[in-house]
């Protein structure tokens, strides 16, 4: 299973008890959809190694869990990694709402702008996601938020947009100068 295949799923953050269980912090928006969690790829020197487990309890987005034909002492090596699951076990998303990943390579329309490019990636800034896309070599920077996103038509792999006035304009120049 290669990294680019799956999605975060969170960390291992510390040991629990004294018969090698560990503390896992799931980094997800519904921690209730992993209650019967009972696997995970876990990253080692860039590998995704399986680990099947069991959950003893969970808390919010912490849970303790059992791994499976390890030690105690192999667990604890285990505290710090990441932990991964393959993207085909996200649950499918309609409407506006979409992952990250899945709207790369979209064209992004505005309303009043037209085609402003590709998106080439949404970057994930700690105050608010931003689109990135490109046009002609231009970088523009769109805010992922709802109050700009239209919608999203992923038969045309095309996401509809209201920029912010005047804010694609600092990037490409005015609508009305273009040839």
């Amino acid at each position: 299973m290669d990294i680019k295949d799956c999605y975060y799923l969170g960390r291992i953050t510390k040991p629990w008890g004294v018969k090698g269980q560990l503390v896992l912090f799931l980094d997800v928006d519904n921690p209730d959809e992993y209650t019967e969690l009972d696997s995970a790829f876990v990253e080692i020197k860039g590998q995704l190694v399986p680990h099947f487990f069991h959950l003893d309890q969970m808390n919010g987005n912490k849970a303790v869990a059992t791994f499976e034909d390890i030690t105690a002492e192999q667990a604890n090596a285990l505290v710090g990694h990441e932990m991964y699951l393959p993207l085909s076990l996200l649950p499918k998303l309609e409407g506006n709402q979409f992952y990250f990943h899945e709207v790369v390579g979209f064209k992004v329309v505005d309303s009043e702008y037209g085609d402003i490019g590709t998106l080439e990636q949404v970057i994930e800034y700690p105050a608010q996601p931003l689109f990135q896309i490109m046009k002609n070599g231009t970088e523009v920077l769109i805010p992922v938020i709802d109050q700009v996103i239209d919608r999203v038509d992923r038969k045309l792999k095309t996401i509809f947009i209201t920029a912010p006035k005047g804010l694609i304009e600092l990037y490409l120049g005015n609508i009305n100068n273009e040839c």
